[in-house]
């Protein structure tokens, strides 16, 4: 009887290896083009942030998003004024506090986040300098907080807080019109609207503020911003009015109730 040859056994793959396989694979694919796309985006932003921007740049942009309102002359429209005399540094306030472009028609254009880089706000100032020049950027030394904060303050006080509040927390005005707080304002912002008036800000010229009185009020309100709140809650930082208020309603208001829950508990 011829011997039966034994048959080797093919031994079986677990149902489960192959997808195993294609989930390491899909891992491992996966990986590659993370690290590949971070690779890219960090050139890219490399390149963005090198890169400056020209005024024919600035003027595309001007013509894409501003012209609509303004007129692609600055002559202004029924929609907006006319830009001739503004200068750069007011279309950088306006741009870079996010006021412009405007939303919609209101009271006051509102602060919000700007919806262009920085190299693309100052390309459109630098368009609009060229075209219908005004009010430039100050002196590093105008913005250095350098400046006597005690004469600064004074000013402030005579000049703008009767609209600004004394603690330049902002107030309200007429007609749903509002004066901005400037507890977070850059230097340069406080010296724009100074300079150019924006909104129901009135201009300081020359002739009203020096470049030595702008300083010293801007040396104040940093500092003021810097300063470190001693005593627990600033309450505004309104002086004995509001702490006066806050003991009266919140202190005596807690003592008759605490009398009110004695007399009640006791009956």
């Amino acid at each position: 009887m011829a011997r039966e040859k034994k048959r080797r056994s093919n031994g079986r793959r677990s149902p489960l290896a192959a997808a195993a396989l294609i989930g390491a694979g899909l891992m491992i694919t996966g990986a590659v083009y993370a690290g590949a796309s971070a690779a890219f985006a960090a050139t890219d932003t490399q390149t963005a942030a090198s890169s400056t921007l020209t005024v024919e740049d600035g003027e595309k942009l001007f013509q894409a998003n501003c012209a609509t309102c303004h007129g692609l002359d600055m002559q202004g429209t029924a929609n907006g004024p006319s830009l001739y005399g503004v200068g750069e540094l007011a279309v950088e306030f306006q741009m870079s506090t996010g006021r412009m472009p405007l939303q919609m028609q209101g009271p006051q254009a509102p602060q919000k986040h700007p919806q262009f880089t920085e190299d693309q706000i100052l390309a459109v100032s630098s368009y609009v300098q060229s075209v219908a020049p005004g009010p430039t950027f100050p002196s590093d030394e105008t913005l250095d907080g350098k400046g006597d904060v005690a004469h600064g303050a004074e000013l402030f006080r005579v000049n703008c807080a009767m609209c600004h509040n004394v603690a330049a927390a902002g107030g309200a005005l007429t007609e749903g019109k509002y004066a901005p707080a400037l507890t977070e304002t850059s230097a340069l912002h406080i010296y724009a609207a100074m300079v150019t008036g924006p909104q129901n800000m009135p201009v300081f010229g020359d002739m009203n503020l020096s470049d030595e009185d702008k300083r010293d009020i801007i040396s104040a309100l940093l500092f003021q911003q810097q300063s470190v709140q001693i005593g627990g809650f600033s309450l505004g930082s309104l002086g004995p009015v509001s702490e006066g208020l806050f003991v009266w309603i919140f202190g005596i208001g807690a003592l008759v109730a605490i009398t009110v829950w004695i007399t009640a508990k006791s009956n």
